[in-house]
């Protein structure tokens, strides 16, 4: 795993099991690969030192995805992760993903992110700590 001001990086593997009827990536795939550069770049972070509480912390309220080209098996993505945005209540994050055979990209997007205090469920606001 990479980690720099660009942001996370990080490799996996295309399986088997990742295909659909008609032999390319699943579209949900792609958006499982942007979950684990997402996870990713929270472990970097360490983000459970960021909670003020047991029951809180990141939650998702958008996601999409820009699908550029199809992927197939064997192969492997390169899925790069990082902050573009951080609001009072909120934070986007950027995901660029690569087809490792000619750096091609295969899709990007983004997602906007809360803190979120579960107890409640409700977001709260960004601890400076965190910002």
């Amino acid at each position: 795993m990479a980690d720099d001001h660009s942001g996370v990086t990080i490799e996996q593997q295309i399986r088997w099991g990742d295909l659909d009827a008609l032999g390319h990536v699943n579209n949900i795939v792609f958006f499982q690969f942007a979950e684990s550069g997402r996870m990713a770049y929270f472990e970097a972070l360490n983000i459970t030192d960021f909670r003020e509480g047991p029951l809180d912390g990141p939650g998702m309220v958008s996601a999409n995805l820009n699908f550029r080209r199809q992927l197939k098996y064997p192969g492997t993505v390169r899925v790069t992760t990082h902050v573009i945005r951080i609001g009072e209540k909120s934070f986007t994050m950027h995901y660029t993903l690569r087809d490792t055979v000619d750096d091609f990209i295969v899709a990007d997007g983004e997602s906007i992110m809360v803190w979120v205090d579960y107890a409640v469920s409700r977001a709260k606001p960004l601890s400076p700590a965190f910002v």
